[in-house]
């Protein structure tokens, strides 16, 4: 596996400039199919970087620059800016807050627009060639299968930004340019073109066990993810949820009638049954004996991805990352805490986890009570309070900087790095200050106290070096009370350099599709009461992964908040907000929130207590409704009807 791995990487790397110039340089009308096929390392070569030019949101998306949405690598090799400021699409949401900036835009360089047809052009060759090609017919099939794959994959990322497309299915040949103007389908006709495009994928492949080529087990993972999509889109783009006017509006270019959701539900459903019944796909030790198990077990899979391959395995589609290659990225040097920087790397905890998030996360006291997991703070109950410490409340006192966490779900311990919880083997001190006996307030300003002959930090520690949190220096402090585990090597050193983090990235998993069964269930109007409890089973599955004992109700709630914790950083969650249509509801001049662990002194034993906050530097975001679909380029030329 390992070799096939390596190889396909070699031929990535060689693509990156032999074989995309080559094509750059032949007439379009003049492919020379029997230079490229005649040879299986010619197809395994030309396969190979379609593949690495897929549009899949790994470590390596560029959310907040100038430059290509996708990379090939941060090498030096592929087109990605190895120094994007620790960005990731986390910090576009709710997940996130980043320690630094503050330039935070809900919206994305929108420039996929153009990579997005060139790719969709090159995959379009294929179809034309591969019918002629000197190879066995099952191995032509097969291949088809893998194109239709490709394109569906594509036009899901464009679809999903500008809505109806211009549906091109082969190679466009006409000198003429106002034959190579093809209008724009309705959003309906292109949900439609692309599950079709699903379904040929499917038709083609069989199931295998290989996760890094398409296969009838990924192509039925992408159409649970479309479906799933398409109703979204169908159920939710109209009143009372969102109301957009204009002639893309009047022409059905963008949104769908409700009637069509069901339709779409019910695709995701069978899709994703057909996976659950294939034998061949299961959760990560699903039955953990502990809640510690869980955590570590979840951890683990994300760290090193190939161990959760056992049968049943759980990654479905990966993509592959190697030491030593363009395919690498830079989670570690940009993420870790103060504390355990890679070699001398300084520019470290950029993602903070929020207080949102935090209070997703289930208590295994209050199972069940999916909505009731808000964290006790203070006396009087009022958890809505955002202004820092008051001297004139009653809060509750706290033996240890995590023990408000204590009984959170194992998915939090596997994912958000706590205050004073162990991470390579160092205590990561994360303290917001201290109350000094007078009552008085010291926050995220270095001092120290001596009482009753002891000294104590208002940072937690003295050197800068041996804390983590709160000090305001060129934002590798947490500002709002977590940093981020998820990815991280624990286990492993990572250098200290550009491109030195390397382990895969799981694009399609098991756990996604039994939510995505669990969510289109609910949301189905005429789901029977079959559909509905292997629904809910899905949803308990999930959870019970976690070392969750009991059952929930299978309800949207409890829908999107499992997958807001079971799917936290996979680069989904900003596209769950954007499919529900209610984006533009939470940011609405939004501050994320984040919680300061302070060490109060007016305690003959000081105890600590923890103040909600407004991270510091943490302004007020807006999502327009507008920015459900991006402005397509270049309309001026190509004749398009622009969104509104």
């Amino acid at each position: 596996m390992k070799k096939l791995q390596y190889i396909i990487v070699l031929l990535a790397l060689l693509l990156t400039t032999s074989c995309a110039d080559f094509l750059d340089l032949e007439p379009r009308d003049k492919v020379p199919s029997e230079l490229l096929f005649s040879d299986p390392k010619g197809v395994e070569m030309y396969m190979a970087n379609l593949y690495s030019r897929l549009p899949i949101e790994d470590y390596n998306i560029n959310i907040n620059k100038g430059g290509h949405l996708f990379n090939l690598g941060i090498g030096g090799l592929g087109n990605a800016d190895a120094n994007n400021g620790g960005f990731i699409p986390a910090h576009m949401c709710d997940e996130a807050v980043h320690a630094e900036f503050n330039d935070w835009s809900p919206d994305e360089a929108a420039n996929y627009w153009e990579d997005g047809y060139k790719l969709v052009r090159d995959i379009n060759t294929l179809f034309v060639v591969i019918p002629d090609l000197d190879i066995k017919d099952v191995e032509k099939t097969k291949m088809l299968g893998e194109a239709h794959f490709l394109r569906a994959y594509t036009y899901f990322a464009l679809a999903k930004r500008f809505g109806g497309l211009s549906i091109i299915e082969f190679p466009q040949y006409s000198n003429a340019p106002e034959e190579l103007k093809v209008p724009r389908s309705t959003e309906k006709a292109t949900w439609d073109f692309i599950l079709k495009e699903c379904d040929q994928a499917i038709g083609n492949l069989e199931f295998l066990t290989d996760t890094k080529r398409a296969s009838k087990g990924i192509a039925l993972a992408l159409k649970s993810r479309a479906a799933l999509y398409a109703g979204s889109i169908a159920k939710y783009t109209h009143a009372p949820y969102l109301t957009l006017v204009g002639e893309a509006v009047e022409k059905e270019l963008i949104g769908m009638s409700e009637s069509e959701a069901d339709n779409y539900f019910q695709q995701c459903i069978d899709a994703s049954f057909e996976l659950m019944q294939s034998g061949i796909y299961g959760l990560y030790k699903p039955d953990p004996e502990s809640a510690e198990e869980a955590a570590k077990n979840y951890q683990d899979m994300f760290e090193n991805p190939d161990i959760a391959l056992s049968q049943p395995q759980e990654p479905i589609f990966v993509k592959s990352f190697m030491e030593g290659s363009s395919l690498t990225h830079n989670y570690d040097i940009w993420f870790n805490p103060r504390q355990t920087p890679p070699g001398s790397w300084q520019y470290l905890g950029k993602v903070n986890p929020t207080l949102e998030l935090v209070e997703t996360y289930e208590t295994y006291t209050n199972s069940g009570a999916r909505g009731n997991n808000t964290l006790k703070t203070r006396m009087d109950g009022n958890e809505f309070d955002y202004q820092g410490f008051n001297s004139g409340v009653d809060y509750y006192k706290y033996d240890s900087p995590n023990a408000i966490f204590e009984n959170l779900d194992a998915r939090f311990w596997g994912t958000v790095i706590a205050p004073s919880t162990s991470w390579k083997g160092e205590e990561i001190i994360i303290q917001a200050g201290y109350i000094k006996p007078d009552g008085s307030c010291v926050y995220a300003s270095p001092e120290s106290f001596v009482k009753n002959g002891i000294t104590y930090y208002s940072l937690g520690a003295e050197n800068t070096t041996d804390f983590s949190g709160f000090y305001q220096d060129w934002g590798r402090y947490t500002k709002s009370g977590f940093l981020f585990k998820k990815f991280l090597q624990e286990k492993d050193e990572v250098e200290g350099a550009w491109g030195k983090s390397s382990n895969d990235w799981i694009e399609f998993r098991y756990a996604e599709v039994l939510l995505n069964y669990a969510e289109a269930a609910v949301e189905m109007s005429s789901a029977t009461g079959n559909v509905l409890a292997q629904g809910k089973q899905a949803l308990n599955d999930v959870r019970h992964r976690a070392a969750h004992t009991d059952d929930i109700e299978l309800s949207v709630e409890n829908v999107r908040k499992e997958r807001f914790v079971e799917l936290a950083f996979e680069n989904i969650r900003r596209w769950d907000l954007v499919r529900w249509r209610v984006f533009h509801e939470q940011f609405d001049n939004k501050v994320r929130k984040g919680i300061a662990p302070f060490l109060d002194l007016r305690e003959s034993t000081p105890k600590y207590i923890f103040v909600r906050i407004n991270p510091i530097n943490e302004w007020p975001k807006t999502y327009s409704k507008y920015l459900y679909y991006k402005s397509i380029p270049g309309i001026g030329s190509n004749g398009l009807i622009q969104n509104p």
